[in-house]
């Protein structure tokens, strides 16, 4: 599996490549959060958003299909005692309706078949009232933001999307979300971080 292979490199080449977007996007998500919440978040990788959620949250459950980016995560959060780390699919989370008052899955929608599927899953396991919280990098005309999907495809990795910031919004238009509050962490590969908050 690429994400294995690539898992203990990735914090230092996203580091070198995009450092102000790599660590903005986890503050900036971290800073939705509230001391209260219970977090799901999807795909957290290396956990480099999670070490943002997890002090400003009550409990933070951080997801990835990847073993080896679970290992490394759980290296990066292993000072916090609210955290709980599990393998798990976005496509099907087994756990209850509403248990969650936000749901976070970074740098992963553009990546999947079916991301009104994973939507969907997420909008299911958000109270009513609650948030979905979805980071992406996106090109904004950049030559070295389009350069790097290129050679990220070539080591293996399978966009199914490639946005900017208007494709973005319309993807969650067209599959119905219509109020949504979007964020742009600006630098060499920009981050849109769409927040729609669940009907009550």
């Amino acid at each position: 599996m690429y994400w294995n292979r690539v898992s203990s490199m990735y914090d230092l080449f996203e580091t070198a490549y995009n450092r102000k977007v790599y660590r903005g996007t986890g503050t900036y998500v971290g800073s939705l959060m509230q001391p209260t919440d219970t977090v799901l978040e999807c795909a957290c990788g290396t956990g480099a958003i999670s070490v943002d959620i997890a002090p400003n949250c009550r409990r933070l459950m951080a997801t990835d299909f990847s073993e080896g980016m679970m290992k490394q995560a759980a290296k990066k959060l292993k000072h916090f005692d609210n955290v709980r780390i599990r393998k798990a699919d976005i496509m099907h989370i087994k756990c209850r309706d509403a248990r969650f008052d936000k749901a976070v899955a970074g740098n992963v929608i553009h990546l999947l078949p079916d991301p009104a599927g994973a939507l969907a899953e997420l909008e299911r396991l958000v109270r009513p009232g609650g948030k979905i919280i979805i980071p992406t990098y996106i090109n904004m005309a950049k030559k070295s933001a389009g350069l790097m999907v290129k050679v990220l495809e070539k080591c293996g990795l399978h966009f199914e999307r490639d946005f900017d910031l208007e494709s973005y919004k319309k993807f969650f238009k067209d599959m119905g979300y219509e109020d949504v509050e979007y964020h742009v962490v600006d630098g060499r590969m920009p981050c849109a971080v769409a927040v729609i908050t669940k009907k009550k």
